[in-house]
């Protein structure tokens, strides 16, 4: 009898084995480009050719996981929320998506050194915060320079946005970080037209 129980006590342990070591499913996140088509009549259209790369962002949030700000002075790192993509090349594809529309011209490429001699404007951009608060805000600081290649002309900006998420959860995260992307597109897109204007 006392077998019997002990084999019956093992063989409910073991059944309940797996579903203590189950964990939560990850979810993943990336981010989008955010320009739309100009108004009818409104287009843009050029020829130009424009690199964008490269692109740094901050060590603390190079990460698979999503680096969640909870207070002034301290981050968490959210084991089971993470960026479908890294998040540098992830940025510097929104970017050139971006780009794409704002400046009306398809050839827009990433970095890559070879490309330096052939592009008209080289975009590099160092992303200095990119912070993370769901159901707050989504905050992004960026120094760029946009450089024409052909002489060397140069425009350095920097753009901070404190993006709202207008909504809960890590979607609206993801949304608002690429509303920020969005207006740091549309920064660069008005340097390289200035400088496509200037002599």
């Amino acid at each position: 009898m006392i077998r019997r129980l002990a084999a019956l006590g093992a063989a409910c342990a073991l059944a309940a084995l797996p579903i203590g070591c189950t964990s939560p499913p990850s979810h993943l996140y990336t981010l989008s480009q955010t320009a739309t088509v100009a108004p009818k009549g409104n287009e843009s259209s050029s020829n130009l050719y424009v690199v964008v790369g490269p692109v740094s962002i901050p060590p603390s949030v190079d990460l698979p996981q999503i680096v969640v700000r909870t207070t002034p002075n301290q981050v968490r790192v959210d084991e089971f929320n993470r960026w479908a993509a890294p998040l540098q090349s992830t940025i510097s594809h929104v970017v050139a998506g971006n780009l794409v529309i704002l400046l009306g011209t398809p050839r827009i490429g990433l970095y890559q050194q070879s490309q330096d001699a052939v592009a008209d404007y080289r975009v590099a951009i160092d992303v200095q915060t990119f912070e993370s608060v769901p159901n707050d805000a989504a905050t992004l600081s960026a120094l760029w320079t946009v450089r024409r290649v052909k002489d060397g002309k140069t425009q350095i900006g920097r753009t901070s946005v404190h993006e709202p998420t207008h909504g809960n959860g890590y979607d609206a995260l993801a949304a608002a970080h690429s509303r920020a992307l969005g207006r740091l597109s549309q920064d660069i897109a008005d340097a390289i037209r200035g400088l496509d204007a200037a002599p």
